[in-house]
Formats: structure tokens, sequence, C-alpha cells
């Protein structure tokens, strides 16, 4: 047993004189990655990346169902998921003080093309959400969707919990600003989206309980003032989750689509390029907002399933790398991030399954589309970077 232990001791030494990155290394070991090889070299988590290469394949091989087969968008989706890729990588390399100090800029930057896109927006669907730059078609919302809880948690970690009414107020302010332009857009589900994770990021910050019952109740009074305010395809909406029915040609026309094709997916599928629904456009939007509808009809609910383990998997390996920072900036801004994969996966499957009103949002990964992925990329680059480098991210 001595010589035993002894060996193990040996061992020990002469792993941490072997890796180069000195205090990562153990964390790095502990954490199931790829170790302090090229991942480590280039602060990235190789469990977190091996998960979003996962879902951008998953997403691709979805595409190729929903383009009948055709390549034209799986092309085009690949190009995006590899500069994702580049960015994330990118991000991963910048010092991580830096992330507080680009935090107002970002957020200054992205109410700017949200004011812009008011005035030069490209409409779609009855709604002025992008911006058309030749090259690509950008929408700002996705931008502030990273870029307004990245502002509250540099402003919220500068000082200890709880955050002062002062704080408090401030945090509203960066709340109410992008709130504002998306709904003049109109995009209620953005909207909603951008509400949900201030509040969460101000329950993060330690916020008192009664402030947050107050807020609710105050949001429950203003309901019948909201009901008043809203367009009447907004209105229409929520009608038709409650009964899609009552307009099956119509404004239930989406969901009732969605629900046959997740119905006849049985357990296991329809099968790649088989199904009615999708292979006969039955299926609105099926590579944007509904395409879960398409991975359920192609394969089946054991698919379907298959890809929330995923997402679930993904938010958990976010959580775990939360617990191994030491500053509070870093913590909140990446369960944050967690916080938003999840949200997203929520009102996205809830929506093509008829549990929630349609909004609109996409399918992180899964769902065609240039400027989530990018975004989306980048914020997981900085959290790789922050849970290697813990002790250069504290609050002063």
């Amino acid at each position: 047993m001595a010589h035993w232990e002894g060996l193990q001791r040996a061992s020990d030494v002469a792993s941490r004189i072997a890796l180069p990155i000195s205090d990562a290394s153990a964390r790095d070991r502990d954490s199931g990655s790829f170790g302090p090889g090229w991942t480590g070299y280039l602060h990235l988590d190789g469990i977190l990346l091996s998960e979003l290469a996962l879902l951008s394949l998953f997403g691709l091989v979805s595409l190729y169902g929903a383009g009948h087969g055709h390549f034209t968008l799986v092309e085009k989706q690949l190009i995006r998921v590899l500069l994702g890729f580049a960015v994330l990588v990118a991000v991963a390399q910048v010092p991580p003080v830096y992330y507080r100090l680009a935090a107002p800029w970002f957020y200054a930057a992205s109410l700017l093309l949200l004011t812009a896109v008011l005035v030069y927006g490209h409409t779609r669907l009855g709604a002025q959400r992008w911006l058309d730059l030749g090259f690509v078609r950008l929408e700002p919302t996705e931008l502030m969707l990273l870029a307004l809880p990245l502002m509250l948690t540099r402003h919220l970690s500068a000082a200890p919990p709880p955050p002062d009414w002062k704080r408090i107020g401030a945090s509203l302010i960066l709340i109410g600003l992008p709130l504002a332009l998306i709904l003049k857009q109109p995009d209620l589900g953005s909207a909603l989206l951008i509400g949900l994770i201030g509040v969460f990021c101000l329950f993060l910050s330690g916020i008192r309980w009664r402030y947050l019952v107050i807020g609710l109740l105050l949001v429950a009074a203003s309901t019948p003032v909201a009901w008043h305010f809203m367009h009447q395809y907004q209105r229409e909406r929520i009608l038709i989750f409650l009964n899609p029915e009552r307009d099956p040609l119509g404004a239930g026309y989406h969901i009732i689509q969605s629900q046959i094709a997740l119905g006849s997916g049985g357990l296991f599928g329809r099968g790649l390029l088989h199904g009615s629904q999708t292979q006969l456009d039955f299926l609105p939007e099926s590579t944007t907002d509904f395409i879960f509808a398409v991975i359920g009809e192609q394969f089946g609910l054991l698919g379907a399933f298959a890809l929330i383990f995923l997402f679930l998997l993904l938010v958990q390996r976010t959580l775990w790398l939360a617990t191994r920072m030491d500053a509070r900036f870093g913590r909140l801004w990446t369960v944050t991030l967690a916080f938003i994969i999840f949200l997203y996966l929520v009102v996205n499957v809830g929506m093509v399954s008829g549990l929630l009103p349609v909004v609109g949002e996409p399918l992180p990964f899964i769902s065609f589309g240039g400027s989530s992925i990018v975004t989306l990329m980048a914020g997981f680059g900085s959290i790789m970077n922050l849970s290697r480098e813990p002790r250069l991210t504290h609050s002063r």
C-alpha cells in the first residue's frame, strides 16, 4: 500500500511539472474536458465545445430535412456556424477584464442598432426587425439579448448584494430602453424575453423578495392596460393559443399544422426527408420558428427528446462552469447565459407544441439564421475564458 501511495504522489508531481498551465491544470483534469491540450491553450472547455458542435450538427441535419434534401440552406447555415465558432475562439482569447469594459459599449451599440431598425429596418411578417446590410441581414434584437444581461451583470456586480434602490432603478431603466424599442417594431415575443432576462438578472443579484413580489403585482395589475395597447394580431395570437380551431385556416393554421407534424412522427419518426407536413409544405416557417415540429415528424418523440436532452446538457455544463468562478461578475453572467438558453428552449418547444402562444422565437443552433448563432457563440466563448481565469474577474 505504501509503495502504491508513493507511486501516486510521484505521478501527481510529474503531472504538475509537465503541465504548462499552472493554476488551470487541476481544474482541467477535474472538469472532464480535453485537458490542457489545444483547448487549454485556447482557453476553451472541451465538453462545452463538444455540446455546441453536436447541437450545430443536429441543426444542419434538421435543415437538410426541412429543405427537401437541398443543400442550399445547409451550406449557408454551415458558414454561419463556422463563423460562430471562429467568434467563440476569438472572444475566448480576450483578457476577461475587457468583458466588463466592453459591456457599456456593446449595450449602447445594440441600442443604436435597435433605433436604426425603426428607421431603416426591413419589414417581414408584419414586424420591422431586420437591418439589411447587403451581405447579411442583421437582427439587432439578438444582439440585445446578450448585451442587456452583460450590462446588467456589470452594473449589479459592482456592489455587494443586495442591490439598493438606486441600482434597482438604474437596472429598470437599462431594461426599459430596449424594451420600448423592441415593442415599437412590434415584437412582443422578444420584448417578453428581454423583460424575463432582465428580471432574472435582478433576482440573481440578491434583490429582496418583497421587491420581486411588488413588481409581479404591478405587472399583474397592468395586464388589462397592456391588452389595450396590443396590436390586433398579438391579441389574436393569445386567443388562438386558447382555441386554435377558432381560425384553422388563418391565425390558428401554424399551431394546428405543427401539432399534426409532432403527432404524426410517433415514437421513432417518419424518417429523414419523409413526413407529409414538412415535405408537402403544410408546415409554415419550417426552417426557422417551427423547425422543432420538423424534428418531431422526421425523428419522432425519441429524436425530439434527444435534442432537448442535448440542450439540458449544455445548460448543466454552463452552470457547472459558474461554480468554478470566484468572481461575482463571472458567476452572474454565466448563470444568466444558461438561463437564456433554457428560456429559448422552453419558449420555442412550448410554442410549437401549443403549450405557449406563438411568439416567433427561433430554436438556438437549430433554426436557420446567423445573428443568434454568432452572438450566443460569443457569449459561450466569454464564459469558457472566465471559467479558466476566475481570479482576474473579481469585482472591485
